[in-house]
């Protein structure tokens, strides 16, 4: 459940919600509890658990977990949700959750810019199954004109990967509702911290807990967060399927949340200082960053972030080998396919996440040859800015 303290700052969440005033073992840490089973006392007691007449919170450990619980607790008070199921990677919390909701005969939407991955889910796996399925632009116009009587479920993602699009959320989830179809949204680009998508109307928020959540660039995971009711339903599945978060997982997961605030805070003025360096300099053709007025979708990002977050996508005026230029220049980020991190990595797309695409493939899919995405670690401002400026001068 929420931490009783939700109105408290972000901070003040991100240590002590979800967490119990004094835990039984007075332990100031979780403590990392490695059991794939919790015996009973006895029969009379097994007895008891299976006609409901107590409770234990585990039995089995792909049912629970107590240092995964304590990590779902956390979860759910930083998003600001009544309850959370952890997984073991954001794909897994994706699909999972659709496998949940989805029957045959049903549709989803899913807006153009989520996740690769979960358009491949889409295509390949929900198809097979009889799920059908629409892809298009992020704006309510389209959505609206793509729901048929059988739509269940409208998914989206903000912001988006790479150009950091933006959707509508408040008319988007109110025609939901209107309509009774659930409405989930990706929020990973944004974080708890920079966005709270439950507070206008959306059902349930994923995160890959692998980029921000964790931000140490050492663990995989995903969450899904909202009303109780459905997370337990969604749970229930996780019990199935078998994607369960690992308790060494969940407690990474959970140090590393206690930072968050403070990992964002100093990544928002990093990316935003590093975004208007770049749109400073010749060799950079454009700047893709939502809290900058040249961006599409900053109307939006105004009303719906606090803060635009740690990648910066940009395309360089030269193309595909200008960006190779500045990636192999650059002495502070690492060449890596992540983000959120303490450490700044960085990568372009067409050479890293569409690399088996044609040129034109990669058009096709809005994917300049010249771009290039920068996420923004914990390192300091001044010492990034340094490094782009030589890597760009250097190109």
């Amino acid at each position: 459940m929420a931490d009783q303290h939700d109105a408290r700052g972000s901070s003040t969440t991100a240590v002590h919600g979800g967490e119990p005033a004094v835990r039984g073992d007075r332990s100031l840490t979780t403590p990392v509890v490695h059991a794939s089973a919790y015996p009973f006392a006895d029969t009379a007691e097994l007895v008891e658990y299976m006609e409901g007449r107590i409770e234990r919170p585990e039995e089995y450990g792909r049912y629970g977990n107590p240092t995964v619980e304590t990590a779902e607790a956390k979860l759910a008070a930083v998003e600001g949700g009544e309850a959370a199921a952890l997984m073991a990677s954001g794909m897994a919390a994706i699909t999972t959750t659709l496998l949940a909701m989805l029957r045959s005969g049903q549709h989803v939407v899913f807006t153009s810019d989520v996740y690769r991955k979960t358009r491949q889910f889409a295509g390949q796996v929900l198809a097979r199954y009889g799920v059908q399925s629409d892809i298009v632009a992020p704006k309510l116009e389209a959505i609206e004109a793509a729901l048929r009587d059988e739509t269940k479920i409208i998914f989206t993602e903000a912001p988006t990967n790479p150009y950091l699009r933006m959707v509508d959320l408040a008319p988007l989830t109110a025609l939901a509702k209107s309509r009774r179809i659930k409405t989930i949204i990706d929020a990973t680009f944004a974080t708890p911290v920079n966005m709270q998508p439950l507070t206008h109307g959306v059902d349930l928020v994923i995160h890959s807990t692998t980029k921000y959540l964790g931000g140490h660039n050492d663990l995989l995971g995903g969450v899904v967060i909202g009303k109780a009711p459905i997370i337990s339903a969604i749970r229930e599945h996780v019990g199935v399927l078998g994607p369960v978060a690992d308790p060494h997982m969940a407690y990474l997961l959970a140090r590393g949340i206690k930072t968050l605030a403070l990992r964002v805070r100093q990544q928002n003025a990093s990316a935003r200082a590093m975004a208007d360096r770049l749109a400073e300099h010749p060799a950079v053709a454009r700047v893709w960053y939502p809290m900058r007025e040249d961006h599409p979708d900053h109307a939006l990002a105004q009303r719906y972030l606090s803060g635009g977050g740690g990648v910066v996508s940009f395309e360089m005026t030269d193309g595909l080998s200008a960006g190779t230029r500045l990636v192999d220049a650059l002495k502070i980020p690492k060449l890596a396919p992540s983000l959120g991190g303490v450490e700044s990595l960085v990568e372009q797309p067409a050479l890293m996440s569409f690399y088996e695409l044609t040129p034109e493939q990669r058009a096709e899919l809005g994917i300049a040859e010249g771009l290039v995405r920068y996420a923004v670690g914990i390192e300091d401002t001044d010492d990034l800015l340094a490094d782009l400026s030589a890597g760009l001068d250097a190109v």
